[in-house]
């Protein structure tokens, strides 16, 4: 059984939702120049990582695809949302397929060596297992020796295999086991399926995951595990772009939006960023 359409119907109507290519109107004064289009603001975002950014219909929703409207706004520009490949959106970055990626994406000294980032969020991540496992991990360290299964390209890859070779193994426990899937959903269902014996994800869709699964997923961490600060990317060098993000940003601070939309999703584990 496939969990992506239960996906789509996670959130509740009273999320604001968001048609892709959704528009903001666009005056004739506005900058136009740090985009691929004039007068239009492309963002580069999975629509597969509730409740960040998720399908309800035709419909995007969830709190990346919301701040990037209110950003929009802000900026005087036409919002259009590129759903994109987890592994896609910063080489979307280079090679001119969107002009900003909000996504969900950690900041790391990877993806800084290759594009710009504007903190905009803090989250981290739980641990999920299938109901009635023998293996109950509390925190990472408790990974050694299991199969752990992770999104492709999540920091969690780089981060638990260095964990394994820094700890499991000197201590005398079994190396943690990573397996990778090219989506958070995929992961859930290889878990579901027995497959891996734990899976690592963000703390809001390992949340979101574990209600929609039937009770069949449980998160087994009292705690967050790696908290992280996420970024707004845009290609190195566009320098007007990372300024106006960065001004629109201040902006919704300043009216009360930003406060209201980290107050909406909370309960999800997500944080306001440090300013």
């Amino acid at each position: 059984m496939t969990l992506i359409p239960l996906l789509r119907g996670i959130f509740t109507a009273a999320l604001c939702a968001l048609t892709l290519g959704a528009v903001t109107a666009a005056p004739a004064h506005a900058s136009q120049a740090a985009t691929l289009t004039p007068g239009v603001f492309k963002v580069g975002i999975e629509v597969a990582y509730p409740p960040f950014e998720s399908w309800q219909q035709d419909q995007v929703v969830g709190f990346d695809a919301e701040l990037a409207a209110l950003l929009s706004k802000q900026m005087n520009a036409t919002l259009q949302l590129a759903d994109t490949k987890f592994s896609g959106l910063i080489l979307g970055l280079n090679s001119a397929r969107h002009d900003a990626v909000i996504s969900a994406l950690y900041v790391t000294p990877e993806r800084t060596a290759q594009a710009d980032a504007i903190a905009y969020a803090g989250t981290g991540a739980y641990i999920l297992v299938r109901r009635g496992s023998e293996a109950m991990p509390k925190t990472e360290k408790d990974l050694c020796g299991l199969t752990v299964g992770l999104q492709q390209g999540t920091a969690w890859v780089k981060q638990l295999r260095e964990l394994s070779g820094a700890y499991c193994e000197p201590s005398g426990k079994p190396a943690i086991l990573v397996k990778e899937y090219p989506t958070a959903p995929e992961t859930l269902q290889a878990l579901l399926a027995n497959h891996i014996q734990a899976q690592v994800d963000m703390a809001g869709a390992a949340r979101l995951f574990a209600g929609r699964s039937h009770d069949r997923a449980v998160i087994s961490s009292p705690a967050i595990i790696y908290p992280q600060t996420l970024g707004i990317y845009v290609k190195k060098g566009n320098r007007e772009l990372l300024d106006r993000l960065t001004v629109a940003l201040a902006a919704l601070r300043a009216n009360g939006d930003y406060e209201q939309l980290i107050a909406k999703y909370q309960a999800f584990g997500i944080t306001a960023a440090a300013q």
